[in-house]
């Protein structure tokens, strides 16, 4: 334990009593290399129509209604053509079909219109990007180091810091 604490408070000290200094030095470009890449971009943009969609008026109402009288007059029919032990068959296809022709015969009654609805979609044009850029060499305390630009450096700066 008393070696542990005598190592931190000597790190503690030799902390407190080190100097630094930092400066900023220009250090010459000694090559410049051309970097090209492509990149590729999808771009978004809209495109719009106008169309023309049914809209239909009518509550329901009478296609229930039209239903249920086809139904009852189906019903009707097919129990005065049945004969026998098919009378039976006959009542309920006849309500059956007589229900879905009801229901058609309603759902023709009801108004139809048209509108004029404006539809809308994103599409994607992909754009083909040169992206040039430089990588730039320099030499620094027997170190080479890389900055990426837009165009050719002649400095780069760095910054240097000493402890001591």
């Amino acid at each position: 334990m008393k070696k542990l604490t005598l190592l931190v408070s000597v790190a503690l000290v030799s902390q407190l009593m080190a100097e630094v200094i930092t400066f900023t030095k220009r250090v010459p470009v000694y090559k410049s290399v051309e970097v090209s890449r492509y990149v590729t971009e999808r771009v978004p943009y809209e495109e719009c129509w106008e169309e023309e969609v049914p809209v239909e008026y009518g509550d329901g109402s009478d296609e229930t209604l039209g239903a249920i009288i086809g139904g009852a007059a189906g019903g009707v029919l097919g129990h005065q053509i049945g004969g026998g032990s098919g009378k039976t068959a006959a009542t309920v296809g006849g309500a059956i079909i007589g229900t879905l022709i009801g229901k058609n015969l309603a759902k023709k009654r009801e108004y139809r219109d048209y509108q004029v609805v404006k539809r809308c979609r994103t599409r994607y044009k992909e754009q083909r990007k040169r992206i040039a850029e430089y990588k730039n060499y320099a030499r620094v305390m027997g170190k080479t180091i890389v900055r990426y630009s837009d165009r050719p450096l002649r400095y780069i700066r760095v910054r240097v810091t000493l402890e001591y």
